[in-house]
């Protein structure tokens, strides 16, 4: 089968592998799209994902497909079930597990992590981590319901209401997933801080009050017309950035909560000033993968409440990937697929 191999920090090659075959209750899938997520580019460029990452790997966590081939044990899937997979694999026995905190599992695996993914033809994967979709579903939106459980895990987080001020921080494909996750809550205003404006733009299409650059946030006065005179309630850094999180932080109201969603580097600190934290009884909220939300976010795909298909803005194939990767960062990119 073609693979696409991460043999080193930032060696990427499309090569031809044996084709995987399934252990005890796992099942093999031919894969139909998968989705570059910024996890997938820190690990190209020599960070950490969701754990820790051993070469040579095939990435890719965002993944669709059907099933070609049966493993020992399986009874819950046939050949020819269409299925998204929901990537992350818990131990079961740590005691995050069996407090049902399972995304901070001790012993976390991960497809297209820590074992190979779906930037390949085919894919084995654990039987209980597919996820039937339904026939109207297409394979792309099938492959970004993983991003989307993320962003309902994190927004489940948060204690909300109806009528609540939000600012989302980054108006790219995590912002506008969480724009749209939001509104389900009957969440606003919610205003957009983004510097570029084609995706203002595309912030304002997919549901946004106001989109803004951050300077302009960063103006109160700018907030007025919008019904918010002393910060947001809620705040939802989606980019990961030091500038970005310092203006999450800063921008909350008094009672506010402020979502990190946005995964930072490592080696990134934020000065928190506890006094502010006091007088305005902030909450400072992480959020980490998915847990028990692939479910929800393929109903909510399939019912068109949510809408990924038209946040797909680059389509690869396989022989086009390692020169994309290098090149991402001067690509204009809302979300691309890989397609088979």
């Amino acid at each position: 089968m073609k693979a696409i191999v991460l043999r080193e920090k930032e060696e990427l090659s499309v090569e031809q592998r044996t084709a995987p075959s399934p252990k005890i209750g796992e099942v093999v899938i031919e894969v139909k799209a998968t989705g570059i997520c910024g996890t997938d580019l820190h690990i190209f460029h020599g960070g950490t994902g969701s754990t820790s990452v051993s070469y040579p790997i095939i990435l890719g966590h965002e993944l669709s497909g059907i099933v070609i081939e049966i493993g020992e044990g399986v009874t819950s899937l046939q050949v020819g079930d269409r299925v998204s997979i929901d990537p992350n694999i818990y131990c079961g026995e740590c005691r995050f597990c069996r407090e049902g905190r399972i995304q901070l599992c001790d012993r976390l695996q991960a497809v297209g992590v820590t074992r190979n993914g779906g930037m390949a033809e085919q894919c084995a994967v654990p039987a209980a981590n597919c996820h039937l979709i339904p026939n109207g579903m297409s394979f792309e939106e099938a492959a970004l319901v993983e991003p989307l459980g993320c962003v309902l895990h994190g927004v489940e987080r948060l204690k909300l209401r109806s009528g609540a001020s939000a600012l989302v921080v980054g108006g790219g494909f995590i912002g506008l997933l969480m724009i749209q996750v939001l509104k389900l809550y009957g969440v606003s205003p919610i205003v957009v801080s983004e510097p570029d404006a084609a995706k203002r733009e595309r912030a304002i299409e997919f549901g946004a009050s106001a989109a803004m650059s951050p300077r302009e946030v960063a103006s109160s006065k700018a907030w007025v017309s919008l019904g918010v005179c002393d910060g947001f309630d809620i705040v939802a850094e989606c980019v990961g950035r030091q500038e970005s999180m310092e203006q999450a932080v800063h921008s909350s109201a008094k009672g506010g909560q402020v979502l990190l969603f946005g995964v930072a580097a490592p080696g990134i600190s934020i000065p928190l000033y506890p006094y502010e934290m006091f007088a305005k009884e902030l909450s400072v909220l992480g959020s980490f993968i998915n847990p028990h939300t692939h479910s929800q976010a393929i109903s909510l795909i399939a019912q068109k409440r949510v809408n990924v298909s038209s946040l797909v803005t680059q389509r690869f194939t396989p022989e086009e990937v390692p020169d994309a990767m290098a090149a991402y960062g001067s690509l204009s990119v809302i979300k691309s697929l890989i397609v088979y």
